[in-house]
């Protein structure tokens, strides 16, 4: 038997697991010359491997809603901040030192849109 792997195990190969099993229960004279193989120790490791399992599916949805929950509380605070920055410029101004201090650019530091020349036709 080798060590065990950090690797996951192929649907195939589990679902074979799984109908092998299956057989092996149907076999009522099984007795196996090492004990480690017999259908009650078989059948505690599938049993753990199904809580295994069920646990993981378990966390997986937690993490789901974790992150659903952290998404939904970005996007508040972030409309949050953009209420608080909508009210600095109607409370003091588009040209205001409290504007500037929320990282926004005063109406007076920006440059002055001016026309560029067109190029010669010729």
């Amino acid at each position: 038997m080798s060590s065990p792997a950090r690797k996951r195990l192929s649907a195939d190969i589990l679902q074979a697991d799984e109908e092998a099993l299956v057989g092996l229960r149907n076999i009522p004279v099984y007795q196996p010359a090492n004990p480690a193989f017999a259908l009650e120790v078989i059948s505690a490791v599938h049993t753990r491997y199904r809580a295994a399992q069920d646990a993981e599916i378990v966390a997986q949805n937690t993490l789901a809603a974790a992150r659903d929950a952290a998404v939904a509380t970005q996007w508040e605070f972030h409309e949050a901040i953009l209420g608080a920055k909508n009210q600095i410029k109607a409370l003091y101004g588009e040209d205001s030192d409290e504007l500037a201090a929320l990282g926004l650019k005063k109406k007076s530091d920006r440059k002055a849109p001016h026309r560029g020349s067109k190029p010669d036709a010729a």
